[in-house]
């Protein structure tokens, strides 16, 4: 299978593995961006991080994350990965459930002036 990639104004999401039932990406934040504020109707995640330091906030609750921590997401949970440190932020994405299209993205705020997916 080959990886799907796509640029962002945030960094990149590369699609490492897909199935019926569950999605995974290499979601990589450059330092000193974030991701939209959003949630999802049709999906959970669970985000492993693998390298950087950020922030993430989950239904306006803020998180501190580094190498090793873990973060569930679940349906209709509004939530934001942010890099606050000096070198790219990564993490694996685990998506499950029904449906993963950029489609089921709702953008409640974005930095970069996006709304939908």
């Amino acid at each position: 299978m080959a990886i799907e990639r796509d640029d962002r104004p945030w960094g990149y999401y590369e699609v490492v593995d897909t199935a019926d039932t569950f999605r995974v990406k290499r979601i990589c934040v450059a330092a000193g961006k974030r991701l939209s504020y959003q949630r999802h109707r049709h999906r959970d995640e669970h985000w492993v991080i693998v390298a950087g330091d950020g922030v993430v906030t989950l239904d306006d609750v803020e998180h501190q994350v580094g190498v090793g921590s873990t973060i569930d997401v679940t349906v209709g949970t509004a939530h934001r990965m942010q890099n606050v440190g000096r070198t790219d932020l990564v993490f694996i994405e685990v998506q499950t459930g029904a449906y993963f299209g950029e489609d089921d993205i709702e953008r409640l705020d974005d930095d970069y002036g996006r709304h939908g997916s």
